[in-house]
């Protein structure tokens, strides 16, 4: 295993793997050892070049472009590159087998074949420009296999030979500690006394819930229960009362702040704390700033699930009890069955149409009937009605959800956002009579009867658990279809957010419309 910066970076077969050939596949075989007539002349034998010679040199020329380097053991090359180079040059493969005895030979060849590209070594400049683009990189990702990559494909774009394997690492290994400095430096300002001990707090077992407190943000919640989400609202409320929702982490870059995050999860509290403050101190504060972000999510997610578990089992009781309704029915359905020819007989005189029902049918059986009569049901099928028997649950946690975070309505959703405002304040002052000219224009048609009837029997109460209700549900929905959202949240945010802006769209235009062959002009677009 070979250390580089402190870290075990690359093992010693990989160290080999990485400077050797890999294997070819038939679209590299084709791109990069198809020699061109110009080609051809650059390795001409007027040259005076040896057969071993111009077969090592076709195989430099053709791997330079391949690997933006070439191993040592040119020799080594994939066979089924020196096949195609051997055929086109006419020269027997097994004279690779010679080439480079004499390590002068292979060097000049390399040197004369970089210059013919127009590829240039890896010197002071290239170097520096190399280090700059690696940090700018080592600031998304921490992969040192991935940085090495990295580096590899803007070498080649640059046209610049690939220094030596264990150079290139080190220098990923120092872009690596750079970006460490570089992002203590951006968060530096953040750090005040107070919220360095607050975040080394998080890494304490606190008595109150048995654990530290960063491995209790970091569980997220067991179900979609009333508890549930009472949990959530407390790391909620928790964050907030460290001010995780308004830290500005935006001086880095955010897949920085994700890494920083991820590694924060990851690891124990011991590990953590073991790390000096300069490391330890911006993985604490990605990891409370995207806490913060995504226990709001959490809280909101879990509202939903939690209303609509309740909705889902009132849907379930309802269909129950139309069933039942359908089964008691079965006598007057039969009954009817028997009035219906009856009446429909034109050969019957009218005035007799009830007494033949009466002797026919009997009417003991026709009383019974009456009497089993039931009232008409509500255009929802008495859904609203099943679902207020959950009404105290639903109450356990509505209205401290509701009092946590700050809806904010698109166009169209004016009523809702006003309704949501008023149950706030009810909520707030313990009132339990629903305001005269509360907002109702966002209530379904198929819930509307239920306030009209409670309004019809002055019943304040039912007025006030249908229209809660109602609020509760169009709330869920609004935030479901996007014409409700949260404010600094991300799975909830406002959908205008995902577009460019006119000045961000300003930059963009041209490079899009060229990529989908439309014209900039949108009048000319829209002709087309």
């Amino acid at each position: 295993m070979r250390v580089l910066g402190g870290d075990p970076c690359v093992a010693d077969d990989e160290l080999t793997r990485l400077r050797g050939f890999p294997e070819i596949n038939k679209e590299e075989l084709i791109r990069f050892f198809t020699l061109t007539p110009a080609d051809g002349g650059f390795i001409d034998p007027g040259r005076g070049r040896s057969p071993k010679d111009r077969l090592g040199l076709a195989v430099q020329l053709c791997t330079l472009p391949w690997l933006g380097f070439v191993p040592d053991d040119v020799a080594s090359a994939p066979p089924a590159a020196v096949a195609r180079l051997s055929e086109h040059l006419q020269i027997p493969v097994g004279e690779l087998r010679f080439y480079g005895e004499r390590k002068q030979t292979r060097t000049g060849h390399l040197r004369e074949a970089t210059r013919y590209l127009n590829w240039k070594p890896a010197k002071t400049l290239e170097l520096k420009e190399l280090d700059e683009f690696l940090l700018a990189r080592a600031m998304e990702h921490d992969s040192p296999s991935l940085l090495f990559r990295l580096a590899c494909e803007h070498l080649a774009s640059s046209r610049v030979v690939r220094p030596g394997v264990v150079k290139l690492l080190e220098r990923v290994a120092t872009a690596r500690a750079e970006a460490g400095r570089e992002t203590y430096q951006r968060v530096r300002h953040l750090l005040t006394p107070k919220l360095m001990s607050e975040l080394d707090g998080l890494l304490a077992v606190d008595s109150a819930i048995g654990t530290t407190r960063l491995n209790w943000l970091s569980k997220g919640a067991a179900g979609d229960s009333a508890n549930a989400v009472k949990a959530e609202l407390d790391k909620l409320g928790f964050l907030r009362g460290m001010d995780a929702h308004i830290l500005d982490l935006t001086s880095l870059p955010a897949e920085r702040r994700r890494f920083l995050a991820t590694v924060g999860r990851r690891l124990t509290a011991q590990s953590l704390d073991r790390r000096e403050p300069q490391r330890r101190h911006p993985i604490l504060l990605t990891v409370l700033s995207q806490s913060a972000a995504d226990v709001l999510d959490e809280v909101i997610s879990l509202f939903d699930q939690a209303v609509s578990a309740r909705e889902s089992r009132a849907r379930i009781k309802m269909r129950d009890a139309l069933a039942a309704r359908a089964a008691a029915g079965e006598g007057r359905q039969a009954l009817l069955d028997e009035i219906l020819p009856v009446l429909v007989d034109t050969g019957i005189e009218d005035e007799m149409v009830g007494g033949l029902l009466r002797n026919s049918i009997g009417l003991e059986r026709l009383r019974a009937a009456v009497a089993q009569a039931t009232g008409r049901l509500p255009r929802d099928n008495g859904h609203l009605a099943m679902l207020d028997n959950s009404y105290s649950y639903l109450r356990q946690f509505t209205p401290d959800v509701l009092k946590a975070i700050s809806f904010t309505g698109g166009t169209g959703s004016e009523a809702l956002m006003e309704a949501v405002a008023i149950l706030k304040k009810l909520n707030a002052d313990g009132a339990r009579k629903v305001p005269d000219g509360a907002p109702t224009d966002f209530v379904p048609a198929k819930w509307a009867g239920y306030l009209e009837q409670a309004t019809r029997d002055r019943d304040v109460t039912a007025y006030r658990h249908f229209w809660e209700l109602t609020v509760l549900l169009s709330l869920r929905d609004g935030l479901r279809s996007g014409d409700v959202y949260v404010p600094s949240s991300r799975r909830y945010a406002d959908p205008a957010s995902y577009l460019f802006t006119p000045a961000q769209w300003e930059g963009q235009r041209e490079q899009f419309c060229q990529l989908v062959g439309k014209p900039t002009d949108a009048r000319l677009a829209l002709e087309g």
